[in-house]
């Protein structure tokens, strides 16, 4: 006959079964806040349909035949960064080449086009105009720096942000600049000078131009001066900035590398709200690397936790979050109430502009990094191939290349054998073709003329 456990074994027991508990509902915290987050969206709040935020007294989308030469003035083509190309321009694949122009080093960022002129950095810093017709060189500057941004353009002035070397990973106690050139002669009008330097794409809107900086700040110059800027205001983050800025409603808003969302007064540099990221156990806050894209009353941005958030633009609070692969570097395109988003994981996501859902995804070949445009219905992205595969998780390995789908089905439509990061800007004759290390200039098979110069190579 066996005896009644004693009363310290029944302690024993008791402990052991309370530790279990604690232990289990620990493990079950610590994958809740490692793993990924999704937060369900709705179209009745902070929504506002078919429509973009625009700035006071400024259009968001300047036309494509702006009276000053201004055809695609910026990074995201409008103040918003929207990278959606002007409903007037047309232009559909198949292609033909009319030239191409050999950078010989990474074309991460893509152009701007004025005044007949294409222009663009390369990574080593050799900063070029080109003939946009001809692609002949019009002028190049080689300063002595990186450059991992596109410029902006406007009232006859091109600006241009760089970075100190060493290209891979400069350090951040050195001094780097902004310059202003001369958008007709590449004649240098003026240096800005700060702490480590600048992979922002400027935003320039009127004589003001924004754009941050590894110091952790957000600068705004009055540029109405082509001779000397000066400084509006400096608003400091609490982090290294890689984002650029968007605009929308009066504010400008700008991510860093703390995780951290600000949307700061465009005229007055006062903060009006900051959001984050989710915060994991594992890995804290990560990246904003992405530009904001302002669009339907809402800042929508990817981040490097794989997550795509989307924030009210006026209150900052969090609408939605959807997770989508494992990091997220790329900018989003904002076009029929769809963000188009690329992510490491080798899928281009196209998700509900309301809710976050997924509307659909394409399989690309590798991971991809840059940003994707949507030109005349279709959704233009590249694949990078190789980003990605020193990371901590997952990234897709694979041939790079340029893809347009169908942006309402996300059926492939046409493939380009070149691209790595973000490729196409456009005007009405050409599109411009931003490959690894070449810039292409593509023209519809239908306008092209199979006889002229250059424009000898097969549709594809």
């Amino acid at each position: 006959m066996s005896r009644p456990p004693r009363p310290a074994f029944k302690l024993v027991l008791v402990v052991a079964l309370v530790c279990l508990l604690v232990a289990g509902g620990v493990v079950g915290w610590l994958w809740r806040a490692s793993g990924p987050h999704v937060v369900h969206g709705s179209s009745t709040v902070e929504f506002v349909p078919s429509t973009t935020t625009t700035p006071t007294r400024k259009p968001s989308r300047p036309p494509a035949n702006a009276a000053e030469g201004v055809v695609w003035p910026m990074y995201g083509y409008d103040v918003g960064r929207s990278h959606v190309a002007p409903a007037d321009l047309t232009e559909r694949p198949p292609y033909r080449t009319l030239w191409q122009f050999h950078a010989h080093n990474y074309i991460e960022f893509p152009p701007v086009l004025a005044y007949g002129n294409v222009y663009f950095g390369q990574e080593r810093g050799q900063f070029f105009a080109l003939n946009a017709r001809t692609g002949a060189v019009v002028w190049s500057k080689r300063p002595p720096n990186c450059a991992a941004a596109s410029p902006a353009v406007g009232s006859g002035v091109v600006y241009q942000a760089f970075l100190p070397r060493p290209c891979d990973y400069g350090p951040r106690n050195v001094r780097s600049f902004l310059a202003a050139w001369d958008a007709h002669t590449g004649k240098e009008l003026w240096r800005f000078w700060m702490t480590g330097g600048s992979e922002s794409s400027p935003l320039l809107i009127g004589h003001v131009l924004y754009f941050g900086s590894w110091d952790h700040s957000l600068y705004a110059l009055d540029v109405a001066n082509r001779s000397r800027p000066r400084v509006l205001w400096r608003y400091q983050t609490d982090g290294e900035i890689d984002s650029s800025p968007a605009y929308g409603d009066g504010a400008v808003y700008i991510g860093n590398n703390s995780g951290s969302l600000y949307a700061v007064d465009a005229r007055t540099g006062q903060l009006r709200w900051r959001a984050t990221s989710f915060s994991r156990f594992l890995s804290g806050r990560e990246y904003f690397y992405a530009t904001p894209t302002v669009a339907y009353g809402r800042v929508y941005i990817g981040n490097t936790d794989g997550t795509v958030y989307a924030f009210g633009a006026r209150s900052g609070h969090l609408l939605w979050a959807q997770q989508a692969g494992t990091y997220v570097y790329s900018s989003a395109a904002a076009w029929r109430e769809t963000i188009y988003v690329g992510s490491y994981d080798g899928y281009l996501y196209a998700l509900d502009a309301a809710t976050g859902d997924i509307r659909w995804r394409y399989a690309a070949p590798g991971s991809i990094h840059g940003s994707p445009t949507v030109l005349a219905g279709l959704v233009y992205f590249s694949s990078c191939g190789s980003c990605g595969h020193r990371g901590s998780r997952p990234a897709k390995l694979g041939p790079s290349g340029t893809f347009a789908l169908n942006a309402v089905t996300g059926e492939r439509v046409w493939s380009f054998p070149d691209g790595k990061y973000s490729p196409l800007i456009a005007d009405r004759q050409r599109i411009y073709l931003a490959g690894e290390g070449v810039l292409y200039a593509l023209a519809p098979c239908s306008t092209a003329r199979a006889g002229k110069a250059g424009a000898r190579a097969a549709c594809s």
